[in-house]
């Protein structure tokens, strides 16, 4: 429509310009006539009588009216009748512009995505609200949405909105209405989503904490498998890469109990890391939408899995089967001492891709531990990056 507009708005320029200067005032009389017509004193008087009587029951049409009532020049003189009129319409505007863009931005928000919009709009609330927790809940809650903006201003902006509203329901505040998200639980989720996806690659081992509890309520996140595929990916970046680095000292050496120790901690990890990518394959079933990244998945799983299961992947099929009717596992408490029957069966991978010789075993370590992951594994190689043409994951919803 407004290309059609604009298109008419040219032709018609072509036109007046293509005629006499008499002719073009002509033209152009009827939209001056208009213009005095609706500002005549007559005509402002029924607008302000108009607006008078839908400030109840029609407020939006009363703010119409209202800003063509402002929209009139006011003339030479204004008496103190008329100034006392302009000063309430102009009051009415403000504090209507105020009420409805507390709701604006949740429309472009939640129903027109129009984020960036969104965000302007809650930003301006904030500047004079900023403990305002609807307003912090709304944005927060969607932040993990904002990166295929490539605004890094906005979507840091949006993290810290979601740091502070998470903050304040921690510390006790609550909204009297939770609508469109539904529920305090789904607020909770979606804020600890936006925090774990937007620090993973900052921070893969605080980003693990709020990921998991994410995971914990009865959302859509817990039925998207980049949920869990963000779980191994933050174990894998973070608590793994930090111990299987520090397990390189022990590299040729002949074990220890500090090395058997370490090795049995990493191995912790790894399961983590089996059972989230075990539960993204699952939960990403034979959807098309996300085949491109489940082979990623699974080639991760397969690799992890051999690498705790002597190259073998005997019964995985049967853990991705029955992963979902398990709960999810919180962080591994780490180990203090060995269990009276533990013995590791592989080590880790260091960041060369060679693996350790000391194995937990006694045993050479195996040929098939995992160095890098395959292509398509973003959310393990590139922490928060997904594969090309993939879905997002769900937005906060009923």
């Amino acid at each position: 429509m407004k290309k059609l507009i604009t298109f008419v708005g040219i032709c018609t320029t072509v036109a007046i310009l293509a005629l006499p200067v008499a002719a073009r005032n002509f033209v152009a009389q009827p939209d001056n006539v208009f213009q005095d017509a609706a500002c005549t004193q007559e005509a402002k008087d029924a607008l302000y009588q108009a607006i008078r009587a839908n400030l109840k029951a029609d407020q939006a049409k009363a703010y119409a009216d209202a800003k063509k009532y402002l929209a009139c020049p006011p003339g030479a003189e204004v008496s103190e009748a008329q100034q006392k009129i302009i000063d309430y319409l102009k009051g009415f505007v403000d504090k209507y512009e105020i009420a409805t863009r507390k709701t604006d931005y949740r429309v472009k928000i939640y129903n027109e995505k129009k984020y960036a919009e969104g965000y302007e709009m809650g930003k301006a609330i904030l500047a004079t609200e900023p403990d305002n927790l609807q307003v912090l809940v709304d944005l927060g809650a969607n932040a993990y949405l904002l990166p295929p903006l490539k605004n890094p201003t906005l979507t840091a902006e949006g993290l810290g909105y979601a740091q502070k509203a998470l903050s304040m329901l921690d510390a006790g505040k609550t909204l009297e209405n939770w609508d469109p998200l539904g529920s305090k639980d789904v607020a909770v989720a979606y804020l600890n989503y936006s925090i774990g996806t937007l620090t993973l690659e900052k921070d893969p081992s605080g980003a693990l904490k709020n990921l998991i509890k994410a995971a914990q309520f009865e959302t859509p996140l817990k039925k998207s498998p980049y949920t869990y595929a963000y779980i191994a990916g933050a174990y894998e970046t973070g608590p793994y890469a930090k111990l299987s680095e520090q397990y390189k000292v022990f590299a040729g050496k002949d074990e220890t109990p500090e090395s058997k120790l370490m090795l049995a901690n990493i191995n912790q990890l790894v399961d983590r890391m089996i059972d989230a990518y075990a539960r993204a394959v699952n939960v990403a079933g034979t959807n098309p939408d996300f085949a491109t990244p489940k082979t990623g998945w699974n080639d991760s799983l397969q690799q992890w899995y051999k690498f705790r299961n002597s190259d073998k992947t005997d019964g995985l099929d049967q853990l991705i089967a029955g992963i979902m009717t398990k709960p999810l596992p919180p962080e591994p408490t780490p180990l203090v001492s060995l269990p009276p029957t533990s013995t590791p069966a592989a080590s880790p991978t260091n960041n060369s891709g060679a693996a350790p010789t000391g194995t937990g075993n006694g045993a050479a370590a195996p040929t098939t531990a995992p160095a890098t992951k395959p292509a398509g594994t973003a959310s393990t190689t590139t922490p928060g990056a997904k594969p090309a043409g993939t879905p997002k994951p769900d937005k906060p919803r009923n």
